[in-house]
């Protein structure tokens, strides 16, 4: 279910969602089920599944499509669900948006292809077919620090002409980049970053996509229901109170998967363990998030007495 709304093909509040394993680390459809409702339940209007977080470079093509399939029956057409395709291989990438499609996916999140840096021109063309290949919006993922190929602002807007190109998740850390794409195209941009949702939104940004929402998905909602109620002071509060838990989960030297399947885990919500090469947090992280976790709560029970 894409919305209405050109500015948030996919709704404002999205996330990347783990995807939950058993102990003997098989795929979860139950769990994601349970964790998916509970998200969506509590503020998310739309569900990246399969991306990194979700562990995409250990799960088989089967497991992607199962995955899609099972959180549509437990959301039904409340929440977006995008769906991670994006690969190093553009056959392999088209191969996946389309299983996507047919399980029922409503978008398709295309990282740029990953170790081996195409140049601009092919990563253009990269992009473009795999948009060509199915019916669904695509939604382009910019982070360098991951892939070591940067999609410049240049190639954004040249490709943001495609009708099925509608969307960018942002992890650049180039907010002149970024404001040059807003002001050249109708492109839609997706804070990636935590810690940035509240300045991008504030420059034109559609919303978010956010890893920590796994195990707090009604906190950045509040932040931009605050500043679209005009109470700019409020949404800069609720942002800087996230800074302890956004850097326990993902500026503390483990990808966020780890910290958001162990303080999950922690919390008994449906994650299970991580597929190797990852490995689960030790029981000295997981206090320190549950810390980090319970000094956020804490401030939004005194805030709301």
């Amino acid at each position: 279910m894409t919305t209405d709304d050109d500015s948030a093909p996919f709704g404002r509040s999205l996330c990347a969602m783990v995807t939950p394993f058993t102990g003997s680390g098989a795929l979860d459809l139950d769990g994601a089920q349970r964790l998916a409702d509970r998200l969506v339940s509590r503020g998310c209007d739309g569900l990246v599944l399969s991306g990194t977080t979700g562990e995409s470079p250990t799960t088989t093509d089967a497991e992607k499509a199962a995955l899609v399939t099972a959180v549509r029956e437990a959301v039904g057409n409340r929440a977006a669900l995008v769906a991670g395709v994006g690969t190093a291989d553009t056959r392999h990438t088209v191969e996946l948006a389309l299983a996507a499609e047919k399980a029922g996916a409503d978008g398709l999140l295309v990282v740029a292809p990953y170790y081996s840096r195409p140049p601009q021109d092919a990563l253009e063309a990269h992009f473009r077919e795999v948009a060509d290949a199915s019916g669904l919006p695509v939604m382009l993922y910019d982070i360098p620090g991951r892939t070591g190929t940067r999609i410049e602002p240049d190639t954004v807007v040249r490709i943001a002409a495609h009708p099925r190109i509608v969307a960018v998740k942002d992890c650049a850390y180039d907010l002149l980049g970024t404001q040059k794409v807003l002001s050249r195209t109708g492109l839609a941009y997706y804070a990636g970053c935590d810690e940035q949702v509240l300045a991008l939104y504030a420059i034109g940004a559609a919303g978010y996509v956010s890893t920590v929402a796994n195990v707090v998905p009604e906190l950045f909602r509040a932040v931009l229901d605050a500043f679209d109620a005009g109470d700019t002071g409020r949404a800069a509060l609720l942002q800087r109170r996230a800074v302890p838990l956004v850097e326990s989960m993902m500026a503390a030297g483990l990808p966020g998967t780890v910290t958001a399947k162990a303080l999950l885990g922690a919390l008994g919500l449906p994650a299970g363990p991580v597929r190797a090469p990852l490995r689960s947090a030790d029981r000295e992280t997981t206090a320190g998030l549950l810390a980090a976790y319970g000094e956020l709560a804490a401030d939004a029970s005194q805030s709301q007495a």
